[in-house]
């Protein structure tokens, strides 16, 4: 494996505030949240206009006082014409189920979307597409 791919090499954290989170419940088939748990996650990210800090270590990430374990299908993405990446996953946190879309727009925005590609490529090589045989 090639060493900027390693584990060891990615055994820092990777951090970095978002100046967007949005979390909403997902699967559908998994337990519908309660109005607290919207209320909360509402107050507490989604109509919080303040950075969020994201910190990503091994298999977890965490968003604030948020900390999704274990996480899944996480997609990666610079949108055209746009200065920023965004991140979306599917998690576990507490009690509940969540799909999660963070997004960054710092001056270092490529440098943290190729630190979330070599750590996605390592941890979650089954969401890889660089060795797809299509």
């Amino acid at each position: 494996m090639d060493k900027l791919l390693s584990k060891e090499y990615l055994s820092e954290e990777i951090k970095f505030f978002a100046e967007k989170v949005y979390i909403h419940h997902w699967p559908p088939e998994t337990p519908k949240w309660s109005n607290s748990r919207k209320d909360k996650v509402e107050a507490d990210i989604n109509k919080n206009k303040e950075k969020k800090q994201i910190i990503i270590k091994n298999k977890t990430v965490k968003i604030d006082n948020y900390t999704f374990n274990p996480i899944r299908k996480i997609g990666l993405t610079i949108p055209q014409f746009k200065r920023q990446s965004i991140m979306i996953f599917e998690g576990h946190c507490e009690e509940f189920d969540a799909h999660i879309h963070i997004t960054t727009k710092s001056k270092n925005f490529l440098e943290i979307f190729n630190q979330l590609m070599k750590w996605r490529d390592v941890y979650f090589p089954d969401t890889s597409f660089l060795d797809s045989k299509n």
